[in-house]
């Protein structure tokens, strides 16, 4: 018998999608690789009442919560290949191959390290995206941001929120307009556009960003946002993606370009965390629940009148 919905991703949104499925009485298939893009994170942030939650304990107590539901099982299997067409897929997992009526893409994104050195090191602990995530942690510190075009520029401005000492750094490899250069010096924003040579850091803590003349510009915090891209199931699946590459989806069914599989999470927007991945995956869901309950009615309805 085949699945309803097959879930690849094992986070926020897969958990919160498998939810929101088993309450509606689907059978659901959620595959989990174990890889995972927050497990650097040392806590997640803005979730209410999961506030300060380290993301194992969050996939800990979604699991457990999984459990009340019998139409929901959860593998740590990994996904080597779906093919088929929308109604009937086949799913091969590294163990078997299973049948699905749609897929549901929760695979979120993986970030590509910069080529600073100690950059990985640090990734999670003084390194980060988000500051709504994490700048609560780190208010008042010394802040940096690593801006990688002009596009970028905008984003340190709200940073003086949590702190009164930012430096962007360009590394020399784009010219910032007049007016953004005015807007930074107005509020007390410090621009460095010399060439980065390396992270200083201390024991996982960052003290300071040489520049290629050897002057150290001192910093406790970092933020920066490398590049993403897709897991590379995706990739093969052939699902639209857009200019950043992001998996295009419809915005009402969360459907994509490839007729019977969806998206939702961090794949899909650079919006990015666990509440609004969560929140996408129950949209999802949602929209999934209501697609497959429609159409297994029709089939019953049409098998008794036979």
């Amino acid at each position: 018998m085949p699945y309803d919905v097959v879930i690849v991703g094992g986070g926020p949104a897969g958990l919160s999608a498998a939810l929101a499925l088993g309450r509606a009485r689907k059978r659901v298939l959620l595959c989990d690789a174990g890889t995972r893009r927050n497990a650097a994170a040392e806590h997640i942030h803005n979730f209410v009442t999961r506030d300060g939650t380290p993301p194992s304990e969050f996939r800990e107590i979604g699991r457990q919560q999984l459990t009340a539901y019998s139409s929901v099982e959860v593998r740590d299997v990994r996904i080597e290949s779906i093919t088929g067409t929308r109604g009937a897929f086949q799913v091969n997992l590294t163990t078997d191959t299973v049948e699905a009526r749609r897929i549901l893409l929760c695979t979120g994104m993986i970030d590509e390290r910069l080529g600073l050195d100690g950059f990985r090191e640090l990734w999670g602990h003084s390194i980060f995206q988000c500051p709504y995530c994490h700048g609560w942690e780190v208010r008042d510190q010394k802040w940096a941001y690593l801006a990688r075009g002009v596009e970028s520029l905008h984003f340190p401005l709200q940073l003086r929120g949590w702190t009164r000492e930012v430096v962007v750094f360009t590394g020399g490899t784009f010219d910032v307009p007049e007016p953004t250069r005015a807007r930074f010096d107005t509020m007390g924003i410090r621009l460095e556009t010399r060439p980065v040579a390396r992270l200083v850091a201390r024991e996982n803590r960052l003290e300071g960003i040489e520049l290629s003349d050897g002057t150290t510009i001192p910093c406790e915090v970092l933020f920066a946002h490398p590049p993403q891209r897709q897991v590379d199931l995706v990739r093969t699946l052939g699902v639209g993606l857009d200019e950043e590459g992001y998996v295009r989806v419809d915005p009402m069914t969360r459907e994509t370009s490839v007729p019977g599989i969806y998206a939702g999470g961090d794949l899909q927007t650079r919006m990015q965390g666990a509440v609004f991945a969560a929140a996408a995956g129950v949209h999802a869901a949602a929209m999934l629940n209501h697609e497959l309950t429609v159409e297994l009615a029709i089939a019953e309805e049409a098998g008794g009148r036979e």
